[in-house]
C-alpha cells in the first residue's frame, strides 16, 4: 500500500524558509553531521592510539563517503527502535570487518545528538549572521539619506516634538549591529563539542576522552565541553534560542512601525507594491503591509519557543528524555523562521516607499503644537520661571486647540509671549529644520559604528 505523506507546517511545504537554511535541517544533512561526528571521533582516537591507526582512517572514509542514507538508517531503526543504534549499524556495514569493534568507541547517543545540533546552530549562524550584518548597513544607509528630514515624533501614540526621520533607521541600524556582536559573543558558549560518554565522565577513553574531545571540537569547527552530564547543558540552547527570537522582536519592532506609519491618516511609508499585486479580496484600493504583518507574526511564534527552551534546563539527574522531542521542532523552528524574517525585512526596507510630503504635512496636523517644547525653551531662555512658563504654553495651547487656530497665530496675539517674544523670533521657533538637535552626530556615528561591526559581512 503506498501512502502520500502530506506536509503539514508550512516550513514543510516551502511557504516559509529559504533553502540553504531548510537544508541544515533536513533529515539527511542531520545524518551526515552525526557521521562526521563518527568520523573525527574515530580518526582523533587514532591519532593518541586509543584505537589502530588504520581503523580511524577506515571509519572516517566510511562515514564520510556519502553512501549512509535516511532511508537505510529507518529500515534499521524499525527493528532495534533507537536512531543512533540504527545509524551505527548502517555506519558498520560500510566499514571492513576490523573496524566494526570501533565504530562509537566511548561514545554514547547524546554525543551524537548535541554534537549535531551544535553543528546544525553553526551553520544556521552562517546563514544569519551575514543577513543580520546586511539588515544594519541597509538601515544605516537609510538614516544617512533621510537624516535632514524632519518628522513628527510619536510618544503615547501621541505627537510629541520633531524628530530626524533618519533617527528612526539609525535606532534599527545600532540594535542590529549589536545583534552581530551579540552572536559572535554566544558562539564560544553554543557552539559545543561533547564526546565524554554516558554520564559526561569519558569513561571509556579515561584520561585520554578529554584530549579526543578537543580534537574532534577542532576538527568540527566547534569548542570542546568544559563539563557536561550525558547531555550539553540546555541553558546554551536557551541563549541560542533567545538570541534569535531577540533578533526576531528587533525586526517586528520595525516591522511594527513601518506598519503604522502605513496607516491611511499617517501615509509616511509604504511597503512596495508590485504591479499585479492585490491588496484586498474585497477592497481594490487598499494596499495592506501584509509582509510587516507577516514578520510581526511570526515574530510572536518564535518568542514563544523561549519559554519552551526555559523547561529543558532542569532534567533529572544526568539526563532525561523530556527536552528530546520538543527540541526537534524549537532548533529549526526558530532558525529557519528568522532566516524568513531577515529576508523578508530586507526586501521590505529596501525597497521601503517614502513620501517626504506627508511627513512635513505631518507636522502640521496639530496646527503648530508640536513646537510647543521650543516656545517654552524660549521663554524660559527669556528667564520666565519655569514652570510660570509651562503654563503659559499649556493654556495657549488648549486655547489654540479649542478653537481650531494655529499654535504661532495664538502666541503671537497673547501678551504672556508677545511681552516676551518678537514675531521674528517666535517665527524663528517654528523652523522645524532647526529643531533636528544632535540627530546629525548620532546618525553620522550610529553609522560609523555600523560600519566598523558589519565590514567583515558586506
Amino acid at each position: 500500500m503506498n501512502v502520500t505523506v502530506l506536509a503539514i507546517l508550512p516550513i514543510d511545504n516551502g511557504r516559509y524558509g529559504t533553502k540553504e537554511m531548510m537544508e541544515i535541517f533536513s533529515e539527511q544533512k542531520k545524518v551526515n553531521y552525526q557521521l562526521e561526528i563518527e568520523g573525527a571521533a574515530a580518526i582523533s582516537q587514532s591519532e593518541i592510539k586509543l584505537i589502530p591507526k588504520g581503523v580511524g582512517k577506515k571509519i572516517l572514509k566510511a562515514a564520510t563517503s556519502g553512501k549512509i542514507t535516511v532511508k537505510r538508517i529507518k529500515q534499521l531503526e524499525a527493528k532495534s527502535d533507537h536512531d543512533t543504534a540504527a545509524l551505527v549499524e548502517s555506519l558498520s556495514e560500510k566499514c571492513t570487518k576490523d573496524a566494526r569493534p570501533w565504530i562509537h568507541y566511548g561514545l554514547t547517543s547524546n554525543d551524537l545528538v548535541d554534537t549535531s545540533n551544535s553543528m546544525q546552530m553553526r551553520d544556521a549562524l552562517e546563514i544569519i549572521e551575514p543577513k543580520v550584518a546586511k539588515m544594519a548597513s541597509i538601515l544605516a544607509k537609510k538614516a544617512i539619506k533621510h537624516g535632514k528630514i524632519p518628522a513628527v515624533g510619536r510618544t503615547h501614540g501621541q505627537h510629541a516634538s520633531i524628530i530626524s526621520f533618519g533617527l528612526k533607521f539609525a535606532n534599527w541600524a545600532a540594535e542590529m549591529a549589536k545583534h552581530v556582536e551579540r552572536i559572535e559573543e554566544i558562539k564560544k558558549r553554543i557552539l559545543i563539542c561533547k564526546t565524554l560518554g554516558v554520564v559526561g565522565t569519558g569513561s571509556l577513553m579515561g584520561a585520554k576522552s578529554l584530549e579526543v574531545q578537543k580534537r574532534v571540537a577542532k576538527r568540527l569547527k566547534l569548542f570542546p565541553a568544559e563539563v557536561t552530564t550525558q547531555v550539553v547543558p540546555r541553558e546554551r540552547y536557551v541563549e541560542y534560542v533567545f538570541e534569535l527570537a531577540l533578533i526576531g522582536a528587533t525586526l517586528e519592532k520595525i516591522a511594527i512601525e513601518i506598519r503604522n506609519l502605513q496607516r491611511t491618516e499617517i501615509g509616511e511609508v509604504a511597503e512596495q507594491f508590485k504591479k499585479g499585486q492585490m491588496g484586498s479580496s474585497a477592497v481594490p484600493v487598499k494596499r495592506n503591509p501584509i509582509k510587516s504583518e507577516r514578520v510581526s507574526s511570526l515574530s510572536k511564534l518564535i518568542r514563544s519557543q523561549v519559554a519552551v527552551a526555559f523547561e529543558n534546563i532542569p532534567l533529572w539527574h544526568e539526563r532525561d528524555l523530556s527536552n528530546s522531542a520538543n527540541e526537534r521542532f524549537v532548533i529549526p523552528t526558530v532558525s529557519i523562521l528568522v532566516d524568513e524574517m531577515l529576508e523578508t525585512m530586507t526586501r521590505i526596507v529596501s525597497n521601503l516607499m517614502i513620501n517626504e510630503k506627508r511627513i512635513v504635512e505631518n507636522l502640521y496636523i496639530t496646527k503648530g503644537q508640536i513646537f510647543a517644547e521650543f516656545v517654552l525653551e524660549a521663554l524660559i531662555k527669556k528667564g520666565i520661571p519655569r514652570l510660570e512658563a509651562y503654563k503659559d504654553v499649556q493654556r495657549v495651547a488648549f486655547e489654540a486647540n479649542d478653537k481650531g487656530i494655529y499654535y504661532i497665530d495664538a502666541i503671537k496675539n497673547d501678551k504672556a509671549f508677545s511681552s516676551k517674544l518678537t514675531d521674528k523670533e517666535i517665527d524663528s521657533i517654528f523652523s522645524p529644520e532647526k529643531h533636528l538637535g544632535a540627530s546629525p552626530a548620532i546618525i553620522s556615528n550610529v553609522s560609523k559604528s555600523v560600519q566598523k561591526i558589519v565590514k567583515k559581512f558586506i
